[in-house]
């Protein structure tokens, strides 16, 4: 069975360790996946690797955030992925800091990647997990989310995603079910230090 792993985020050195790159930053941490070497194709870089039964695409659409359905869907038409088995990586303003949380369809809530893949597709049966960045107390949610990460969450940002990273390889090892299960809005973090 063909699966596809997508990491959301903006190409460009000025939305590098932003909010909205969440999707990607976690993709250098997953065991399977940071080591490998990275082709071009359907505008995105991507990889692939096996497990015994399955074969994983990865990928990272090099479009802006609201056109990732132009990099997303022609890949996984090209590969024969059914939109069952893609799972999207994305920043979660709904969900808090350090939260992670698998999501199988549903809505979008707002987000522009998402909506972007769901136009693309013609509906939202995709699976997502969503990794949780907060709202802001106050002033925009796009400088939010076009943010960088300052005080206790810049000094917490690699172990986020290191520990994020485990609720994907659960994914890949132990399937979709058993991810939901383990990782159903469950913090991360131990913010009381």
């Amino acid at each position: 069975m063909n699966y596809l792993i997508v990491g959301l985020g903006n190409p460009g050195s000025e939305y590098k360790g932003t909010r909205h790159n969440i999707g990607w930053d976690v993709m250098n941490f997953i065991k399977p996946i940071k080591d490998l070497p990275f082709k071009e194709k359907f505008k995105g870089i991507w990889s692939s690797f096996e497990t015994d039964e399955d074969k994983f695409y990865v990928l990272m659409p090099q479009t802006y955030m609201n056109l990732s359905g132009e990099s997303v869907i022609p890949f996984a038409q090209y590969f024969k992925i059914e939109p069952e088995n893609i799972l999207v990586i994305h920043d979660e303003l709904d969900l808090p800091w350090g939260t992670v949380a698998f999501k199988d369809g549903g809505g979008l809530a707002g987000h522009n990647g998402l909506k972007s893949i769901a136009g693309q597709l013609g509906h939202n049966n995709f699976k997502r997990l969503r990794m949780g960045i907060g709202r802001p107390q106050h002033g925009s949610v796009s400088d939010w989310v076009l943010g960088r990460y300052f005080g206790s969450e810049a000094d917490f940002i690699d172990d986020y995603l290191e520990k994020a990273s485990k609720a994907v390889e659960c994914y890949v090892k132990s399937g979709f079910k058993t991810a939901i299960q383990r990782y159903k809005k469950k913090q991360l973090l131990d913010l009381s230090k």
